[in-house]
């Protein structure tokens, strides 16, 4: 009976975990929903923090700082969210899967600004002009396309908005800037 008990639980919890996953993926796609919409920045976030938590949870620490006053952005929020998974797995492989990465969204006048910080090596001097290069890639032949920031400033930039980066050793920077009003996407 014990072990049965101790099944069901397992199972139970399966469940539940399988149920929560298809949730995530479910948001994360803007599966169901228009194309173009009004979007929770906050909540694209956490389905991306969901969908990339294999890679986060042995030793990543993430601290969340959202306002929950955040307009929602006129957006293709599927687009957004792959900035979003570029920025945080990028985070996720400079500190190596060890560290902190911290997570901001605030309203800074008329634009949605959201940050992630990462305490990892920082991003050297004499390549920060060229990150945003397609095809440019810090790690080795084999494990990097090059195309992760490229496509976050591309989507960023048909969404009217900016993307910027700040960096030294144990605090790199991004900010992605989002118009809360915005008629030509």
């Amino acid at each position: 009976m014990l072990e049965i008990s101790r099944l069901l639980a397992d199972i139970e919890h399966s469940t539940c975990r399988i149920s929560d996953l298809v949730k995530a993926i479910k948001e994360y796609s803007f599966m169901d929903e228009a194309q173009r919409q009004e979007v929770d920045v906050a909540k694209g976030i956490e389905s991306t923090l969901t969908m990339l938590s294999h890679k986060l949870k042995h030793g990543i620490t993430i601290v969340r700082n959202y306002d929950p006053n955040l307009p929602r952005v006129p957006s293709y929020g599927s687009e957004l969210n792959q900035v979003w998974t570029n920025l945080i797995d990028n985070a996720a492989d400079a500190m190596k899967g060890e560290g902190e990465l911290r997570i901001r969204t605030m309203r800074e006048g008329d634009d949605v600004l959201v940050e992630f910080v990462d305490n990892g090596p920082g991003i050297p001097a004499e390549i920060q002009t060229r990150i945003f290069d397609p095809f440019f890639t810090t790690k080795p032949m084999g494990e990097g396309t090059g195309l992760g920031l490229d496509t976050v400033y591309r989507i960023v930039r048909n969404h009217r908005g900016n993307v910027t980066f700040v960096s030294r050793p144990g605090n790199t920077c991004f900010r992605v800037r989002l118009p809360v009003r915005n008629t030509r996407i």
